[in-house]
């Protein structure tokens, strides 16, 4: 596997931070829970997240479920800007998409 791209680990926000932060966008923040709230689709973000980069087929393995299936869960996940994918040969590569998921970080922090 090739990692292309860099998933380095994004700091909470401090108190000293919350005079600065942006406001809470409600829709935004629904629609990325939306795209969590399945078990599988957090699986596969934690996977992303902790591997860097992985290939479709070991992301059917990840959650047990069928490719179609799992087809479908990566899509929403991809739709939600939270994963990003890349063909390679004949297969993609999925990673997880730093600026999104600090964005996530940040407006769950904000709360």
């Amino acid at each position: 596997m090739t990692n292309k791209t860099s998933c380095a680990a994004v700091a909470c926000m401090t108190d000293a931070d919350a005079d600065d932060a942006k406001p809470i966008d409600a829709d935004e923040l629904a629609g990325l829970f939306k795209a969590l709230a399945h078990p599988a689709r957090v699986q596969l973000l934690l996977h992303l997240a902790r591997h860097k980069t992985c290939y479709f087929g070991d992301l059917s393995d990840v959650v047990s479920l069928a490719p179609s299936t799992t087809s479908q869960h990566v899509k929403i996940l991809k739709e939600a800007g939270l994963v990003c994918g890349s063909p390679e040969d004949q297969r993609t590569c999925y990673c997880v998409n730093p600026d999104r998921l600090a964005e996530l970080k940040r407006l769950v922090g904000s709360l």
